[in-house]
């Protein structure tokens, strides 16, 4: 067991990377169940185009997370390497990346937001009215669309804090963030203190001021605390790239954006698949992955404490104790997520009765819960075995084990079953998760083989 099992030392180091990262997921993710609930409590129109919406937000924030990480693995690296020169390159990077997507995010929404939107409402047996779902939708996207360029920078800042080891002030911000959306959302939503009550214009409101404020927080700390930022010093007196370090990372980060952007768009495409079976379908999918966001915060993090921590090892060029420093993380994720799992099949019923909707929508909920539970540690496998092939460079091998299989596999079995089978949603909502059963087994193949195994940066000035 000493290859699975570390000593305390090992998880004094790993927790000190992935708690900050667990708790600053684990209070947004919550602060959105919280949202979520309070949308939830106007009617399941209201919550049904906010799930929508955020569906297509989804996609942005993903485009935008696979846009930076290309550099962000050879800013781990370089960092690594004590390369400062070399971080201060890819933060440019990816501020440059993260522009040109908002900007092409920006205008597809408000050119197709109403097409994109339409594409998850279908009529079926239950009482939801989708016209009011589309204006409602239409309502939220229009809001949250100013809170796209503050994002995109916070995104770019704090995923370079923290591959240079800081964790604490991303967190630090996200937490206050959340609270700040949190109480704005009360106050907007139901029109509390004097406010005009805004519903669903008014959860968008609160996100977007929230977004500005984590912004302020990130951008103005690293800037002022400069000397411990190295960074950041110089980093606009110029925007001038090395040309080598540019292509190796097209070379490299181009997979991982494609695949971020394929990927967030096949689980939109795998909700739009369930979603012919009526909007009741989407309104319990909405819950259920609502609830599961919040369970889901411990191997989440733990994806982002092997990016951080395998990657500055391989970048050191120790390629022994990078393997097995990764198998004892993938180990410490998939056991907790028995655990986390066993916990939330027990206690599924109970989220979806907060919900002010229809006993069929919480009924699905509930089952779309448990599926998600008892696959949880399928999951934190293959979320692992995504970043150590990252954190080694092997982005096309990822591209390939990630969002090609969801599009070749997933997502077909999900269109068939959907639309030419008699079988319940709850059932083939299932099958789709189990076939992950493959992707595990592919994902341990590569990880035995060592593919990933090598330092990128090694030949970097």
């Amino acid at each position: 067991m000493k290859k699975f099992i570390g000593d305390k030392q090992f998880y004094k180091m790993v927790l000190a990377v992935a708690i900050p990262i667990m708790l600053q997921n684990g209070i947004t993710n919550f602060v959105s169940l919280l949202d979520n609930l309070m949308v939830g409590q106007i009617g399941t129109e209201q919550m049904s185009g906010v799930a929508i919406v955020n569906q297509l937000i989804f996609v942005f924030n993903l485009c935008i997370f696979g846009g930076i990480s290309g550099p962000g693995i050879f800013g781990a690296q370089f960092f690594g390497q004590k390369n400062h020169e070399g971080v201060r390159n890819t933060f440019r990077l990816k501020l440059m990346i993260a522009g040109i997507v908002t900007v092409i995010a920006v205008v597809l929404f408000i050119l197709q937001g109403d097409a994109l939107i339409s594409l998850f409402l279908h009529e079926s047996e239950g009482t939801a009215d989708i016209a009011a779902t589309l204006l409602y939708g239409k309502k939220y996207l229009f809001a949250m669309m100013f809170g796209l360029v503050p994002f995109a920078i916070v995104q770019s800042y704090s995923s370079t804090l923290r591959e240079t080891g800081e964790t604490v002030l991303p967190m630090k911000a996200g937490i206050i963030a959340v609270f700040v959306n949190l109480v704005f959302n009360y106050i907007l939503i139901f029109g509390k203190f004097g406010a005009p009550a805004l519903g669903v214009e008014g959860a968008a409101i609160a996100t977007v001021i929230s977004r500005f404020v984590e912004c302020f927080i990130v951008v103005g700390w690293t800037h002022i605390h400069h000397e411990k930022n190295t960074f950041i010093k110089g980093a606009y007196k110029s925007f001038r790239i090395p040309s080598n370090l540019v292509w190796k990372v097209i070379t490299k980060g181009s997979p991982l954006m494609i695949n971020e952007a394929l990927w967030s768009a096949g689980m939109a495409s795998l909700t739009q698949c369930y979603s012919v079976r009526g909007l009741e379908v989407v309104a319990g999918l909405n819950i259920s992955s609502t609830i599961s966001n919040v369970f889901n915060i411990v191997f989440i993090a733990m994806g982002s404490a092997i990016s951080i921590i395998v990657g500055q090892l391989l970048g050191a060029g120790k390629m022994e104790e990078a393997k097995d420093t990764d198998t004892k993380l993938i180990f410490f994720s998939v056991a907790t997520t028995v655990a986390i799992g066993f916990v939330l099949v027990v206690i599924a019923p109970v989220f979806p009765a907060m919900y002010n909707t229809e006993d069929n929508i919480k009924e699905l909920a509930t089952w779309f819960i448990r599926i998600s539970a008892l696959c949880m540690p399928l999951d934190a496998f293959m979320h692992a075995s995504y970043f150590t092939l990252r954190s080694g460079g092997k982005t096309f091998v990822t591209f390939l084990f990630d969002s090609v299989y969801l599009w070749i596999v997933s997502i077909p079995l999900a269109f068939c079953l959907t639309r030419f089978s008699v079988l319940g949603i709850v059932l083939i909502y299932l099958i789709c998760k189990l076939v992950d059963i493959i992707k595990c087994v592919i994902g341990f193949i590569l990880l035995k083989k060592g593919v990933w195994l090598q330092n990128i940066v090694a030949k970097q000035e």
